[in-house]
């Protein structure tokens, strides 16, 4: 008889000592690393890709969106099928899928098969990070120290931001853009062994059924959303009436489904704890602020300036540097004070540095320039432990699959409209002859707005009122079944 690939699951598991925790985390580290240093490296290479297959403005986005908008609209199946059916199960069947889609990324003859591959690495990549964060919010069960590894885990996304422009610039440079998928094989392979080997299986005691209409309905509403921004720029009116029709409609169809259902997807009723909406909110808001200005920049400081890849990546190492540092200081921040300061300083920070372009004249000293990635760097260290912390501790433990791919499909959502809206103002300006730097300036400006979105609703929802509102979810907790986590 044939052995099988993974082990049966069972409902419990010995509590791993520490040394095993700590190598946990590193494992689950391993995936968020290669699923954000492809996305930092991506964009390094983006103008050597335009030119290579002939991309329009548009086809840029649609390389970053298609793989982030995949990703959003499978965040929550994934985590929910990874409490049901076994999360170490998920998370391996995630890295093969991800590791051959970057493998298949670098070899794509053209723009379109590109897309595609991209696709395929999305689906891999929505089985990794909502459920390597249930496999460390279920090890790290005092939240001192799960907050403390949530800074850990925050901390990678600045190694990512450290290392994708300067490893990608020198790669592009050296090697070509096609290299830039081959550094997710070996970590891809490496952290599937580790896996196999040392991550115990786990599953929810109580498993969520599937719900395929909202699984439907989610991605119906951020791809009709998604496409309609990106073609805004040059797409026939009705085109964009019917994105705008179809989203709206799937917006309150999957409310209104989710409301009915035992077991939905999502229970529209856990937003009415507003540390939990607050979230999901700034998720959105701080991402969309990362990805625009991670787009605006590499296009700026290489068609603008006429840097070289590598050359845009070490500019942009100040602000890598910072995220890397203030992470995990962040991390400690909220198990011991709690995330509203961490939160005020992020918004303060990202509006700041995107004020500096939008008024300040950034593109016009390096030391403004500087300043402004800096600054960002800073307050987006600062924003991503708060946001995963406040999720997860306002879901139930048992749950922990869901609430953790609440947050990553936010950031993800995030991310995806960010490159819409900054790409299609972008695009609209120089479609009316301006040039790059004045062509941008509102899509500064929407920046800016994002950092103080942040600011805002952190205030708003990290103090006494907001920890009151958080008891509502309680009886919906209870009707559903499921105890406090």
């Amino acid at each position: 008889m044939r052995a099988m690939p993974f082990p049966p699951v069972t409902s419990a598991a010995p509590e791993p000592g520490p040394r095993r925790r700590l190598l946990i985390l590193a494992i689950c580290c391993m995936s968020l690393l290669i699923v954000s240093l492809d996305n930092t490296v991506l964009n390094v290479a983006l103008p050597s890709m335009r030119n290579e297959l002939d991309a329009s403005v548009a086809g840029m986005q649609w390389t970053i969106d298609a793989y982030t908008l995949v990703l959003a609209s499978l965040l929550m199946l994934a985590g929910s099928t990874a409490d049901r059916v076994g999360r170490r199960r998920v998370f391996a069947t995630g890295l093969v899928l991800f590791t051959t889609g970057s493998l298949l990324c670098s070899l794509a003859p053209n723009l379109e098969a590109l897309i595609v591959f991209r696709m395929l690495q999305a689906v891999g990549g929505s089985m990794l990070n909502p459920v390597a964060m249930s496999i460390i919010t279920n090890t790290f069960t005092d939240p001192r120290e799960r907050a403390r590894a949530i800074g850990v885990w925050g901390g990678v996304v600045g190694v990512s931001l450290a290392a994708g422009p300067v490893v990608g610039g020198l790669l592009v440079d050296s090697v070509g853009w096609r290299s830039i998928f081959w550094l997710n094989l070996p970590v891809g392979l490496l952290a599937l062994g580790l896996t196999l080997r040392y991550v115990p299986e786990s599953r929810a005691p109580r498993p969520r059924r599937a719900d395929p209409v909202g699984q439907v309905l989610v991605m119906l509403l951020l791809g009709s959303l998604t496409y309609g921004i990106i073609e805004a720029p040059h797409a026939p009116a009705w085109v964009l009436w019917t994105c705008g029709t179809v989203a709206t409609l799937s917006l309150v169809g999957l409310v209104r489904y989710e409301l009915r259902r035992a077991e939905p997807l999502i229970d529209p009723r856990f937003f009415r704890s507003a540390p939990f909406s607050g979230a999901v909110v700034i998720a959105v808001c701080a991402f969309a602020g990362l990805s625009g200005f991670l787009f605006l920049n590499t296009l700026y400081l290489q068609d603008v300036r006429g840097l070289s890849a590598l050359e845009a990546g070490l500019y942009m190492l100040p602000m890598a540097a910072l995220t890397f540092l203030f992470a995990p200081l962040s991390g400690r921040l909220v198990g011991t004070r709690g995330p509203r300061l961490p939160l005020l300083a992020a918004g303060a920070a990202m509006g700041a540095s995107g004020l500096l372009f939008a008024a300040g004249g950034a593109e016009g000293s390096d030391a403004v320039l500087f300043s402004s990635y800096v600054l960002f760097g800073l307050g987006f260290g600062l924003v991503n432990a708060p946001i995963t912390n406040t999720a997860v501790s306002g879901m139930p433990r048992a749950q922990a699959g869901v609430a953790a791919a609440v947050a990553s499909t936010s950031r993800q959502t995030g991310g995806t409209l960010g490159v819409a809206v900054i790409g299609a103002v972008l695009a609209g300006g120089l479609a009316q002859g301006a040039d790059f730097v004045d062509a941008a300036r509102v899509a500064w400006w929407v920046i800016t707005a994002c950092g103080l979105a942040v600011l805002a609703v952190g205030a708003a929802t990290t103090g006494r009122w907001a920890a009151g509102t958080a008891g509502s979810v309680d009886g919906v907790r209870e009707r559903a079944g499921v105890g406090r986590g």
